[in-house]
């Protein structure tokens, strides 16, 4: 089970590690696209199948980190109901302004929010693009009016012709129109440089060291599931991710892998839902 659309770059790269894994165990995976919620349509769909192993589910991350606190009900429990098999991935938003913003850096960026007033386009009400600038609105102790819209694409589109500032966005989504001049790229949000634009500093590096927001992709299974399992699929996840197919994904898609197992995956989550939580509390955050 896939939590999001097809094509879609979850798909993308749940479709490559899946080849890899069933020419490994020389068994097919079909994919189920279930988007919906969030994430949570495709999630409750596992989490009440038998944990046998059979029935699995690739995620984003904030199927389990976000919407615990963006929804007023849940139809899982996150803690319970589900067991992380692997976070094989991560990866980060890169903060961009239109060219005639007065802002080559982070601290130009800052210093003029304090002094006038500024918008910010999102892909929507609690996308990892909203979510990851109320976070450094936050960390800066900055406030900014914020354009949400329904998905990125025309977000990226309307920053480029100038009609709202500032955005985050996947480095892929705007990166390349940074390097052709339609888009000031100033900073990316993960804990390590984007390989894609390693000139590029980090939040942290540019003067808020605290400040970290990365998003991944997960394979889960429904809770119960036994431990050898578990352990032989992460293992099997480690191994695609190695595989030329894979990494080249990973480097066109900018995606950093994590090398993270089992137990290190479910701990990643866990710090990033409390994580998350104290953003979406403090800036209010709710689905319309």
């Amino acid at each position: 089970m896939v939590g999001t659309t097809v094509p879609g770059p979850l798909d993308a790269f749940a479709r490559a590690v899946l080849t890899q894994v069933g020419k490994r165990l020389k068994q097919s995976f079909v994919v189920d696209n279930r988007p919906g919620a969030g994430g949570n349509l495709g999630a409750e769909i596992v989490v009440k199948a038998p944990p046998d192993g059979y029935t699995l589910l690739f995620a984003l991350d904030t199927t389990f980190t976000v919407n615990p606190s963006l929804y007023e009900k849940m139809p899982f429990d996150v803690a319970k109901d589900v067991a992380i098999i692997s976070v094989p991935v991560t990866y980060s938003q890169v903060l961009c302004v239109n060219p005639a913003v007065k802002a080559n850096n982070l601290a130009e960026f800052v210093k003029l929010a304090k002094t006038s007033k500024m918008s910010y386009a999102s892909g929507g009400n609690g996308s990892p693009s909203h979510l990851t600038m109320a976070a450094f609105l936050s960390t800066a102790g900055i406030e900014m009016t914020h354009i949400p819209y329904k998905g990125t694409g025309q977000s990226v589109v309307d920053v480029m012709s100038g009609q709202v500032d500032s955005l985050f966005a996947v480095g892929s989504g705007v990166l390349p129109h940074a390097k052709a001049g339609k888009l000031r790229a100033l900073a990316t949000s993960g804990g390590q440089r984007t390989a894609a634009a390693p000139e590029l500093p980090t939040v942290a590096e540019a003067g808020y060291p605290s400040f970290n927001a990365s998003f991944a992709y997960v394979l889960a299974a429904p809770a119960g599931i036994p431990g050898e399992i578990v352990q032989m699929l992460a293992k099997e996840v480690a191994l695609a991710m190695e595989t030329p197919e894979v990494r080249e994904l990973n480097r066109m898609a900018d995606y950093a892998p994590t090398n993270l197992g089992a137990p290190e995956s479910a701990a990643w989550l866990r710090d990033a839902r409390k994580r998350w939580a104290d953003v979406i509390g403090a800036a209010k955050i709710k689905m319309n």
